[in-house]
């Protein structure tokens, strides 16, 4: 069966790979930018508002003077560093600008732009970039339209729908969902400022419907399970729903739907220093300007819920904690998947104690391929191997992204909240053909003392050798411990007044050093890891962590 499946998606990525390089070709050809031609539009039908950008512009190094550079020269000068320069190209950075007093030079680099990039080039008209391109030129058109004359405006608009153009002709054949999400709200977009293409506004709303079936869950989570996935999806119909209704059209229920939905899983799953945690992709991101931007337009969140995409929340007044008791997603949801079968994070108040190792997306590819390792999560190891093989076949990757070859599933879960506690837990068959081994897992908050307490069962479901096992909770970068006399606790320092004891029960108890990936480089923390052997039918390892008096 897992052979059929190989086979089945490696035939399906080599056909997506050979129509890649076909249109690479075909892109660069007389006949395929004659193909692109349209209707000029003759004026905008209403002009978004501004805004509504600022919640895609994360940029904020990206800020530099126009007055100081000589905009004959923009797109030639070395203005800013090579890496930076798609940045550049995405004109997201147009709401920086001080728009009083430049909109005569915004009008000329745009100009120079359109010289340079009329035809299709590789650089320049990544879809990725053309979709945010034409997002920022629409919601900023007010100022870029701003007394200027009937060439301008003619080079504008047909430079603009020339871009949309592409993306219509190349969108059922994109299969990144994150891609898709930004092209199909560009060309939806398009269609709602310019009469001449409504059409593109409904068949816009009708993909967009479409791909919500087919990327959330139930609760409105992504099924690639990345909450940096959920907030950055959010955005974008939060954009399409405002300017729909400053455009005065009627606002689908899906899209008012699925909106809702997002907001309840963001604020459910949302630390109390306003953090997403650390699975599947996320990473180290603060929700402050998120939430002012989405309270700035009116938005309520509801009551949060204790668990929603797979994610199960335990708190209190003082404690916070998240757990993964989610399978591994499909296949073709699973680029950015990491292997932490219930893993957990924690926070102590607003301070972050235990941790995942994040994802190393801005640090480089093997920060990426560590941080999906089950032992960079805070979770149980067997062996030190991980609880799902990636995909090494480059023919699928390039077409899929790294993907999961096989996954695993969680085959009970459980919750529960009384007078006294509250206590979450499942369990995972992700090493039983490896090794013959579930994993169940237990965490708990003592509502009476407020001590956090887990346990932890190796279950042998087959004959087989003996495990070594490690569990390990990484450390959030900052917080430091010491092991006590006698090697039975771990002292975790939060500030000079604040600490935290960690103990483990007949188990070997170390503290070690690791790495944290989750934000812009590579930062130095430590882990506390239980270990021993797995030898019997059950193996139970008890631990807490308590206030330290």
């Amino acid at each position: 069966m897992l052979f059929l499946k190989s086979a089945y998606f490696f035939f399906l990525a080599l056909k997506i790979n050979i129509i890649k390089k076909i249109k690479k070709i075909y892109f660069t050809t007389n006949l395929y930018n004659k193909s692109l031609e349209s209707k000029i539009p003759r004026q905008f039908y209403f002009y978004p508002n501004p805004f509504l950008l600022s919640s895609l512009t994360s940029h904020k190094n990206f800020i530099f003077k126009l007055s100081d550079i000589n905009e004959e020269n923009f797109w030639s000068a070395n203005i800013v560093n090579k890496k930076d320069e798609t940045v550049l190209n995405s004109f997201l950075w147009l709401n920086l600008i001080d728009r009083k007093n430049e909109a005569s030079t915004i009008q000329k680099i745009i100009f120079s732009w359109i010289q340079k990039n009329s035809e299709y080039k590789k650089l320049t008209w990544g879809k990725t970039l053309i979709s945010k391109r034409i997002i920022s030129w629409l919601l900023n058109a007010d100022i870029i339209l701003k007394n200027t004359d009937n060439l301008f405006k003619q080079n504008f608009f047909h430079s603009i729908m020339t871009q949309v153009n592409h993306l219509k002709k190349n969108l059922k054949f994109e299969n990144n969902y994150s891609e898709k999400v930004e092209a199909i709200s560009a060309i939806l977009l398009s269609g709602l400022v310019f009469k001449e293409y409504y059409k593109n506004f409904e068949d816009g709303l009708s993909d967009l419907n479409r791909l919500i079936d087919d990327l959330f869950d139930n609760d409105g989570f992504p099924k690639d399970r990345n909450p940096s996935h959920l907030v950055k999806f959010s955005k974008y119909f939060i954009l399409i729903r405002e300017c729909i209704k400053d455009a005065q059209k009627y606002v689908p229920d899906f899209l008012d739907e699925i909106i809702d939905k997002n907001l309840l899983c963001i604020k459910s799953i949302s630390s109390p220093s306003n953090k997403l945690p650390l699975f599947n992709g996320a990473t180290n991101t603060s929700l402050d300007e998120y939430f002012n931007f989405v309270e700035v337009l009116g938005y309520k969140f509801k009551k949060t819920k204790s668990k929603v995409g797979d994610l199960q929340i335990l708190k209190n007044k003082k404690h916070f904690i998240c757990i993964d008791i989610g399978s591994a997603p499909k296949k073709n949801f699973s680029n950015c998947y990491q292997s932490g079968p219930l893993s957990f994070e924690y926070y102590n108040e607003k301070d972050k104690i235990i941790t995942n190792c994040g994802f190393g997306l801005n640090i480089s590819k093997k920060a990426i391929l560590l941080s999906r390792l089950t032992s960079a999560q805070s979770t149980l190891c067997l062996d030190d191997s991980s609880v799902t093989k990636f995909e090494r076949n480059r023919i699928i990757n390039s077409a899929f992204g790294n993907s999961v070859i096989y996954g695993f599933k969680v085959l009970k879960t459980h919750f529960s909240d009384n007078n006294t506690e509250v206590e979450a837990g499942a369990t995972h068959n992700a090493y039983e053909a490896s090794q013959g081994y579930h994993h169940k897992r237990s965490v708990k908050i003592s509502k009476n003392n407020n001590v956090i307490s887990g346990v932890d069962e190796v279950i042998r479901k087959k004959e087989n050798q003996v495990v070594k096992f490690s569990i390990r909770f990484h450390l959030n970068p900052g917080i430091s411990a010491v092991q006590t006399m006698g090697g039975k606790s771990i002292l975790i320092q939060i500030s000079k007044n604040k600490s935290l004891i960690f103990k483990s029960y007949g188990e070997r108890l170390s503290l070690e050093k690791s790495i944290f990936l989750g934000g812009n480089k590579i930062l130095n923390n430590l882990c506390i890891n239980i270990s021993g052997d797995v030898i019997s039918n059950i193996k139970k390892i008890n631990w807490e962590i308590r206030k330290n008096i």
